[in-house]
């Protein structure tokens, strides 16, 4: 399980790290056309949720990676956790089905990775 746990922190890892650059780099209107729900938000909170994302992906792997308070490796789960049901609020509110459903899935993996590290195969 502690592998498969290593698994699915990389991959949660590679999608908020890539998902945060992009985010917290781009202008809105290079982003809108792929997310459209920036236009609801000002640039400055766009940028925020980017490097919550952008932190959180690299809390998922270097506390743990490196031993320096790996307890910051669950902690990033669960953070990136509530962002993602924040942004199935912000889909559902918007009639987005097709962001709920991406959402629900990094959800699931996020409180997987929270509940593994925090519980029976923490460090």
């Amino acid at each position: 399980m502690n592998v498969f746990l290593w698994i699915v922190q990389a991959v949660l890892a590679a999608v908020f790290v890539l998902s945060g650059v992009m985010k917290s780099t781009q202008p809105k209107e290079k982003l809108s056309p792929n997310l459209p729900w920036v236009e609801d938000f000002s640039l400055g909170t766009v940028r925020r949720i980017g490097i919550a994302e952008l932190l959180g992906g690299l809390g998922l792997i270097l506390p743990a990676a490196t031993g320096i308070a790996p307890i910051l490796t669950p902690i990033a789960a669960t953070c990136l956790a509530v962002v993602m049901v924040l942004a199935a609020a912000t889909h559902l509110r918007r009639k987005e089905p097709s962001g709920v459903a991406a959402n629900a899935v990094l959800l699931v993996l996020a409180v997987l990775v929270a509940w593994g590290r925090f519980g029976p195969y923490g460090w």
